[in-house]
């Protein structure tokens, strides 16, 4: 089996989570600066194979889009130019920032390690696609 990618996509930072072949597992992978992300994925996709992207849909509380949702917008465009044949699915991104803070507070990590932005990233890119693995095993 293939491995699905995940993003919790950002302006200054894109967490990236990712499945292990099996797909039974998400772990962190990485946290890249948007200008480097394709660069970085087709450097991925050369050693490992993808079935699918999952990207963190922003909206806010009422379900309406959130003012980043132009921003994953056109990152979704661009994934899809780029790499055609690797479907895309969106999965409601709200609270996964909240739950990676709490993920992190209790991991009992150092308050400097707890404050590492692109650990947050990641773990939400990481929340995201277990969300996405709990609806496609539904």
């Amino acid at each position: 089996m293939a491995r699905i990618l995940a993003f919790d996509y950002g302006t200054k930072r894109i967490g990236i989570a990712v499945t292990d072949p099996l797909q039974i597992i998400a772990t962190g992978l990485d946290t890249i600066h948007p200008k480097d992300i394709i660069d970085y994925l087709k450097k991925y996709m050369l050693k490992e194979d993808i079935e699918a992207f999952v990207l963190g849909d922003p909206k806010q509380m009422d379900g309406s889009p959130s003012d980043s949702a132009q921003h994953v917008k056109g990152f979704s465009r661009t994934l899809k130019k780029t790499f055609p044949d690797i479907p895309q699915h969106w999965i409601d991104e709200r609270f996964t920032s909240k739950l990676a803070h709490q993920a992190i507070m209790q991991s009992g990590l150092k308050k400097q390690d707890r404050q590492n932005k692109e650990r947050v990233d990641t773990i939400s890119a990481t929340i995201i696609l277990q969300y996405f693995m709990e609806q496609y095993r539904s």
